[in-house]
């Protein structure tokens, strides 16, 4: 089972071999690699992952008042300190 719980906080991060989620309260952010290799190594990290993933879609349709799509707001935009 995961520890990060989907949508709780801007905090939480972990990763499943070189796959890294990081937890916001709007989405999750997935990015990385992931090998799943056909052995128990791989077996472990798939049910990481399906834990995950879980998670999420329980958490998704457990809100009541999900959004057909969210809006981002605009990030700001910052000179580069090394130029």
């Amino acid at each position: 089972m995961t520890s990060l719980q989907p949508f709780q906080n801007e905090s939480d991060a972990i990763s499943i071999g070189e796959l890294n989620i990081e937890n916001r309260t709007d989405q999750l952010e997935i990015y990385g690699n992931l090998s799943i290799t056909r052995d128990q190594a791989g077996l472990a990290l798939a049910l990481q992952l399906k834990a995950l993933v879980d998670a999420t879609v329980a958490q998704l349709q457990a809100d009541s008042d999900l959004p057909e799509k969210i809006a981002f707001r605009p990030t700001d935009k910052v000179d580069n300190p090394f130029k």
